[in-house]
């Protein structure tokens, strides 16, 4: 057997089937494109499903790749298993191949066992392989025809088992493409454990959960697609899905028992070696434990920042910071009191960076945003440690112990605060229960799970909010195939109607009146994507005119004008003129180039780091998301707005050019976070600026006019939007902030450039009439304490004040604080009519809050005034809407202190 290198491997592999006839596809993005109902890219298949269902069509019948894949959420959820286990990974790479209605399982399993088994490829032992194929179940047969083909590759009969759907019938998801599998098992030893046998039970062979065989190559005969209500349906053509983890199929060439000791993993565990000052022995001592998470999820955070998720609190951001979180945990298990994930993702980029350039282009920004998110969670983490060291103290206090508690009065950390500390700060259940063990507490674990439950159903993937494509529209577009878009070169163009839509369904003609799509073969109306919005403009037939409101692109390569027939009857099959808004499209244009300048000038201000993470190029204005973790500086603005302006001065000519996606990644032009780009890009050159982009541009910088920075602000922890104008709506920006200055001089009787001293000078005026004011309530407070001090009533051994005063909320406070000083030990009410409302504030002495609490008196009372109110034992306030009520209000607080305190 071979010695390869997992880069050898993946290599091999992808060469292996290009020359069998396989067009050689990148990996997709770990952002599923155009299917909202996955939270990751969790196999190789993902790109192909509307190929393998037929709603698309491609240049080619079989494709190989190398596809990224991250599960960690949702269905597909293997984070909680990571480090513990020789093979579960939150981040793995799925070699595969692929027949979209080409061969079908005689080739897939003859290649298959080829590439396996051939000297020349993967070179693995005949005798270590076994076979697995479906048993049939739900009343779909048993897969004899693969049985009898692995058996004419060699294969003994003994070593081909027959499993049932659970293990051999496979599924992207609960809708979507499916059928039965088959798969190659590769024998590593009996002297691997096995929990069955430690049950005192047989080894289950290829079925058991032990490693002992370990599946390293699963067939898919794509036969079926699942409707939601679980219907299989027959697809076009039979298919096949062929996935093989490149983790495990080096482990297996590498002779390892653990994917953790391959190649793949062997430099970044050894960077956190060095950081960490320990040696990874590839045991299941704490420390390994610990540098397998941090490998792991240091690869997981690389590639998912690298196609722009960023850390948050909710949706795949959430997950993103999950992982981050929980290897920064385990680094400071490993004793890491400073940022290491930073390091560890360069590690990964210097791994994996040239199997994967999209990413390793984006080195700077993945580091920034590991040493960002690394920075806030370690502050997070100290927070939760004291808040873990306060409740402790506290109950232990409450109990009575003065240190720490005896064991035979074990304390507990209930369930809730179990549960806060690993939610908020970040705490695993263990280090809890260690910290716990170390004071004498026990944990409620009972509680914590059940909070752990709910939520994990509230973070279940429901889908990411965004528009599935309807199956009518990918049934128009496989039929009819893509629309020809001449609107670089033209703002009108003839074509014929070749479908219409009315009412969400398929229609031959259009009355007046009528919603209306329209689909034409050609068209020079831009459809919404990339950020652009939609063209506008008016479809002209025989006996027609529809007003077209917005142009969309629901599936790749289809546009669909929306509108309304505003006269006569549109059919299908009629000659059209089709004309956008030159007007509005201009706009656009000069909006969508400057978004390219605006990139250029904040990567120029503020560092490679950022990167475009979002945008919405209209007629009125563009609004650019960038990744960037402070708000810009007045400086920083200036320097941004200036930049742009002098390229837009400088009129430099725009270039468009076509070019296939590898040879525009060699040109370096910059590419989008989550965009998906097809075999063939359009490279835009605007000056110094180039990026792939498919939208509508200007012929020269020039026509943009004048750019201007309307609004920047944070929207997301690390991604900041920025908002600006182009050409005559920067005029009127402009224009409107001149006038809004003219008059705040005019109101502070200054000069347009004196407005900011004026205004700090005035405030500074505020700032000490409010002192002084402040001053003379304090006198008049004191004044009024001791007027009133003297109206206190004695009940039993306390003294009880209620009384109507002048003062805000603010004032009464301080009065009541001094009457209470006052009074040494008793009750004061007080009560105000402040702009039209009543106000009402109760204090009680601490030695009294046993049996009067001033929160119960000031409820009872704000019924009277109309309204209500709450607070603390010693103090406590209320509000409403009736003044005339204050009187009886103060009366009933009176009478309900002095029935406690008698």
């Amino acid at each position: 057997m071979k010695t390869l290198s997992a880069a050898q491997i993946r290599e091999a592999f992808l060469r292996f089937f290009e020359e069998r006839g396989h067009r050689r596809v990148a990996s997709a993005a770990l952002v599923p494109q155009n299917d909202p109902t996955l939270l990751f890219t969790n196999s190789g298949m993902v790109q192909f499903k509307d190929v393998f269902t037929g709603r698309e069509k491609r240049d080619y019948t079989r494709a190989t790749t190398a596809q990224k894949c991250v599960r960690a959420g949702g269905k597909h959820n293997d984070l909680e298993n990571v480090g513990f286990t020789a093979r579960h990974h939150t981040f793995f790479e799925m070699l595969g191949n692929f027949s979209f209605g080409d061969y079908f399982k005689k080739d897939a399993i003859a290649w298959g066992w080829e590439f396996v088994t051939g000297e020349k490829w993967l070179g693995l032992d005949k005798a270590r392989l076994a076979a697995t194929v479906f048993d049939g179940e739900g009343g779909l047969p048993w897969d004899e025809e693969a049985f009898q083909l692995w058996k004419a590759q060699g294969v003994p009969a003994g070593r081909i088992h027959k499993l049932g759907a659970k293990d051999n019938f496979w599924a992207m998801g609960d809708t979507g493409p499916c059928g039965p599998c088959s798969e190659l098992h590769y024998f590593q030893g009996d002297d691997i454990p096995c929990a069955e046998e430690k049950a005192g039970k047989k080894c289950q062979g290829v079925a058991c959960d032990c490693d002992r065989w370990l599946e390293i190559w699963n067939l898919v005969f794509m036969q079926f697609e699942r409707s939601a209500d679980g219907k299989l349906t027959p697809l076009p053509k039979p298919s096949i899905d062929t996935g093989a983890g490149l983790e495990r199929m080096a482990s297996v060439a590498q002779g390892k028992r653990s994917n953790y000791d391959t190649d793949l993993f062997r430099n970044l565990i050894a960077a956190i070696e060095k950081t960490a000052g320990k040696k990874y022995g590839a045991g299941e001592a704490p420390d390994d434990v610990s540098m397998r998470v941090i490998a792991d999820h240091a690869r997981a955070a690389t590639f998912l920042v690298g196609d722009g998720v960023l850390p948050a609190n909710d949706g795949r951001g959430y997950v993103l910071r999950r992982i981050m979180r929980r290897a920064i945990r385990h680094g400071k298990r490993l004793g890491l009191e400073r940022p290491f994930l930073a390091e560890v993702c360069g590690a990964v980029l210097a791994e994996m960076g040239a199997a994967y350039p999209e990413t390793a282009n984006n080195e700077p920004f993945i580091r920034k945003v590991a040493q960002q998110e690394e920075e806030s969670f370690r502050r997070t983490l100290d927070k939760g440690l004291v808040l873990l060291e306060t409740y402790i103290s506290n109950t232990r206090n409450a109990a009575g112990h003065g240190g720490k508690a005896p064991a035979s009065a074990k304390q507990e950390i209930d369930g809730a605060m179990a549960f806060r500390l690993y939610d908020t700060y970040g705490f695993p259940l263990d280090l809890t229960r260690v910290i716990a063990d170390e004071q004498g507490f026990t944990v409620d674990e009972a509680g914590f799970e059940h909070l752990m439950e709910q939520q994990r159903a509230r973070s279940e993937w429901k889908g990411s909010g965004e528009t599935a494509v309807g199956d009518l529209h990918k049934a128009i577009a496989a039929e009819l195939g893509a629309t020809r878009f001449v609107g670089y070169e033209a703002e009108a163009t003839h074509s014929e109607v070749i479908a219409l839509v009315v009412n969400g369904a398929r229609a031959t003609r259009a009355g007046r009146g009528d919603r209306v799509e329209v689909i034409t073969a050609v068209t020079p109306f831009y459809g919404e994507s990339g950020g652009q919005v939609g063209d506008t403009g008016m479809i002209g037939g025989p006996r027609a005119t529809v007003k077209v409101t917005d142009a969309q692109r629901p599936v790749p390569g289809l546009v669909t004008h929306l509108g309304e027939v505003a006269e006569g009857e549109l059919q299908v099959g009629d000659r059209v003129e089709l004309t956008v808004d030159r007007a509005r499209r201009d706009l656009i244009r000069a909006n969508h180039s400057a978004t390219h300048l605006l990139h250029l000038a904040l990567r120029e201000t503020l560092g490679e780091h950022v990167k475009q993470a979002g945008s919405v190029v209209g007629p009125d204005a563009l609004r650019f998301d960038f990744a960037h973790f402070q708000p810009l500086s007045t400086e920083e603005l200036h320097r941004v707005e200036t930049r742009v302006n002098e390229l837009v001065r400088q009129n430099a000519g725009g270039e468009t050019v076509e070019l296939a996606i590898e040879d525009a990644r060699k040109t370096g032009a910059m590419m989008i976070f989550g965009e998906k780009y097809g075999e063939t890009v359009r490279v835009v050159t605007l000056g110094p600026s180039k990026e792939l982009c498919g939208g509508t541009h200007v012929r020269r910088t020039g026509d943009i006019a004048f750019f201007k920075i309307a609004s920047e602000e944070s929207i997301a922890a690390g991604v900041r939007r920025m908002v600006a104008h182009t050409g005559p709506r920067a005029v009127e920006l402009a224009q409107r902030i001149e006038d809004e200055l003219r008059r705040s001089a005019g109101l502070l009787r200054s000069g347009a450039f004196e407005v900011a001293a004026k205004i700090e000078a005035s405030q500074r005026r505020v700032k000490e009439l409010e002192r002084a004011l402040e001053e003379a309530g304090g006198k008049l407070a004191t004044a009024q304490s001791g007027d009133l001090a003297a109206q206190a009533e004695v009940v039993g051994s306390a003294k009880i004040l209620a009384a109507r005063v002048q003062g805000d909320a603010r004032a009464l406070r301080e009065l009541a604080d001094k009457l209470r000083d006052k009074l040494g030990s008793g009750v004061v009410a007080l009560g105000a009519e402040v702009d039209g409302k009543a106000v009402l504030l109760v204090a009680v002495t601490r030695d009294l809050t046993g049996k009067v609490k001033a929160g119960d008196l000031v409820k009872e009372a704000a019924r009277l005034v109309g309204g209500a109110g709450g607070g603390k034992p010693d103090l406590a306030q209320a509000g409403g809407a009736d003044p005339s009520g204050l009187d009886n209000a103060l009366a009933r607080i009176k009478a309900l202190a002095s029935a406690a305190l008698a």
